[in-house]
């Protein structure tokens, strides 16, 4: 792993990684930590309302609720799945770049690559700019496709980004899906049967896991996230 970047490893409930990263608050040094939640969890985006939710169904579900400070859909995170990555980057790196749109673009880059050395083939990174207006990119994160965000060759995408600023620097959530079925965050939305339905058969072909990816073998977490180290810059 590149010396200037510190590895950590957080455990804790989706909404208390969400929260805070003291490490990051502090400052002054680029770090990287997998985050692994105590429970299934859906985490919504910053301007999300609570209402996107159907609570008897999360409860049923026996999930718990989140909330990120980053904008985008609702995703749905557990301990063994998607791999959930965050980053830390410092004002003045020689990676910062002051536009928003463009700032994902090593990211994007890195995820593609690791992925790469695992297998994965003709993936790509969304450049920045409009990217139109996916149906259910708003409600669901991996129902459209972002700036900085990796996709397979038929542009489903693999690796979801996101990123808060402080003062202090810029901290990345990234998210790369292992398997995809949209059907369990799907089933806790609130949704009238029809449109839940509709969306159930629209998303399942929005993105794809690392699983249904040709090339890639038998993956877990330890390697996905030992290749995304290797190709940090």
């Amino acid at each position: 792993m590149p010396a200037s970047w510190l590895l950590e490893e957080r455990r804790a409930s989706a909404a208390e990684l969400h929260a805070s990263w003291p490490a990051a608050v502090a400052g002054g040094t680029r770090r990287v930590a997998r985050c692994r939640p105590d429970g299934p969890a859906v985490v919504l985006g910053s301007t999300q309302p609570d209402g996107a939710l159907d609570g008897a169904r999360v409860r049923a579900a026996g999930l718990s609720v989140a909330r990120r400070g980053s904008g985008g859909g609702a995703v749905l995170v557990a301990p063994d799945g998607p791999v959930w990555v965050d980053l830390w980057l410092p004002v003045g790196d020689p990676l910062w770049v002051d536009d928003v749109g463009r700032s994902f673009g090593w990211l994007g880059a890195a995820w593609r690559d690791a992925l790469g050395a695992l297998g994965a083939a003709g993936l790509a990174v969304r450049g920045p700019g409009r990217t139109g207006a996916a149906p259910w990119a708003r409600l669901v994160c991996f129902g459209g496709v972002g700036a900085g965000e990796v996709t397979d060759a038929s542009g489903r995408k693999v690796v979801g980004l996101a990123q808060r600023r402080t003062r202090g620097g810029a901290w990345f959530h990234t998210a790369c899906l292992l398997r995809w079925d949209p059907r369990p965050l799907v089933d806790v939305l609130a949704l009238p049967e029809d449109v839940r339905a509709r969306a159930t058969a629209d998303l399942a072909g929005t993105a794809v896991g690392l699983d249904g990816l040709p090339g890639v073998g038998p993956t877990g977490p330890g390697r996905v996230l030992a290749a995304l180290r290797a190709a940090l810059p």
